[in-house]
């Protein structure tokens, strides 16, 4: 019984090494075909990752650009900001000077300084206590509208005594 025992078993070992060797080749070409697909899809992020590689360095170079022009506006900023400064402190200096002989001249008062009463030229009326911008235009038989056109810097809400207003050309 050995010797039959002996011969199945021979027989069953070639088949079962015939089954292992294609499950073996299936199991390869699978793994085969895995591979290409990861190396294919490593091949598109590689392109990916050059696309990106460039859309860096550009950026890169953008913001190099964008800080040379913030840095020269900066400068020409702080200096504008110089030159106005000194502009101001001449022109202070000037108002100064202005200020100091306006206040050396004799100051002649519309109000009460001077005895005379204010005088009326050609095509002027003095105002006195209790006059309206309507009484003055019916006075001189013109209109108040044209009155204020002639008149565009009288505050006709405050008007003073013995301040002159230009009547309108009849």
């Amino acid at each position: 019984m050995d010797t039959i025992s002996s011969r199945e078993n021979s027989n069953i070992l070639p088949v079962a090494g015939v089954i292992i060797g294609v499950i073996a080749l299936l199991l390869s070409i699978i793994a085969f075909v895995k591979v290409n697909s990861a190396n294919a899809k490593i091949a598109a992020h590689d392109e990916k990752l050059t696309a990106l590689d460039s859309q860096v360095s550009s950026a890169s170079a953008s913001v190099e650009k964008a800080n040379s022009v913030l840095t020269g506006l900066r400068t020409s900023t702080q200096d504008a900001v110089t030159q106005l400064s000194t502009m101001i402190t001449e022109a202070g200096g000037r108002i100064t000077k202005l200020e100091e002989a306006q206040k050396a001249r004799p100051v002649a008062s519309v109000k009460g300084g001077s005895k005379e009463a204010a005088v009326a030229g050609p095509g002027e009326y003095v105002v006195k206590k209790g006059d309206t911008g309507a009484s003055i235009a019916r006075a001189n038989g013109t209109s108040l509208t044209d009155l204020k056109t002639v008149n565009s810097d009288v505050n006709w809400n405050k008007l003073s005594v013995g301040q002159k207003v230009k009547l309108p050309k009849k």
